[in-house]
């Protein structure tokens, strides 16, 4: 079977499926042999037929060899196909697909090439053993080139898609890390707003004590030198004294609204809210990434 390009194995395929096809031969050419010898032995009995009842005889004949003959070439060409189905059940686990021209099938070149071969093949063997089964191995997988070289191909695109995800792992995890430096960013910018502001505060603050305390100061140092003076003027500089501080007191508490105005104020300002809606943004872009990248890292 060199002209058919097979190496050993297939070509001990081929003769184990001849071998098969002959058997199944033999046992059908011996039912027809016996409807032949059932016909001589049930109606050739007389020594003259008439014309009807040799027709009668060959139409019996021919409905018996008829219904052998298709049965046989029935069970033929379903027998064809359980064997391409082994192979195309084994080609399609690596992914091949294998094709069929019929018109080979009636190449007389091809055809004669392979009755020669079982010629040669089966020239020694007893025709009378044609019954006998043959044990067939299964199909083996192939381990051809062209397998080889498909697995490696698949390999290989396998290998590209995960690259490309790894690629875009590190990309969505570059702008989760740029996410979070804005964010850090934004945060160290609203707590130095809040500290300047919260020094402005002080510093006002600190201003109007001091300067209550130097009055504060003065009213005492008046009081003591009024002390000298007379009991009616002493008796005015402490209710002046009293009076300082019930000012100093609603001093305090007009600097303690002052403060907390200034806070609601601040909080009302424009710079405020759009640094609250940057935090806001950026923490809802970290949060969509994270789910992305959980995505990916349960895909990989």
């Amino acid at each position: 079977m060199a002209e058919f390009g097979f190496n050993e194995h297939h070509q001990n395929e081929a003769i184990n499926y001849m071998r098969f096809a002959r058997s199944k031969r033999a046992i059908r050419l011996k039912t027809i042999d016996s409807c032949f010898e059932d016909l001589k032995d049930s109606r050739l009995v007389d020594e003259t037929f008439t014309v009807d009842e040799v027709r009668d005889m060959l139409d019996g004949l021919q409905l018996v060899v008829r219904g052998e003959v298709e049965t046989e070439l029935i069970n033929t060409a379903h027998t064809n196909v359980l064997l391409l189905r082994q192979l195309f059940s084994q080609a399609e686990k690596f992914y091949l697909r294998l094709q069929t021209d019929t018109s080979e099938l009636e190449n007389r070149e091809l055809l004669e090439q392979v009755a020669e071969f079982e010629k040669t093949e089966f020239k020694n063997q007893n025709k009378g053993t044609t019954n006998q089964e043959i044990s067939r191995p299964k199909l083996s997988p192939l381990n051809e080139g062209g397998v080889s070289e498909l697995l490696n191909k698949e390999i290989s695109r396998l290998q590209e898609e995960k690259d490309k995800l790894k690629g875009r792992l590190r990309t969505l995890e570059t702008q989760a890390m740029g996410a979070l430096d804005e964010k850090t960013k934004a945060e160290r910018a609203l707590k130095d707003l809040q500290k300047v502001q919260g020094e402005q505060k002080m510093a006002t603050r600190s201003q109007e004590i001091t300067s209550l305390e130097d009055t504060m100061a003065a009213l005492q140092e008046d009081y003591q030198k009024s002390l000298s003076v007379n009991a009616a003027s002493q008796r005015d500089l402490q209710d002046n004294l009293v009076s300082a501080k019930h000012d100093l007191l609603r001093v305090q508490e007009q600097l303690a609204l002052a403060e907390k105005e200034l806070d609601r104020k601040f909080q009302q300002t424009s710079a405020y809210r759009n640094m609250k809606e940057i935090l806001t943004k950026k923490n809802e872009q970290i949060k969509d990434i994270r789910k992305r990248l959980s995505k990916y890292e349960s895909d990989e």
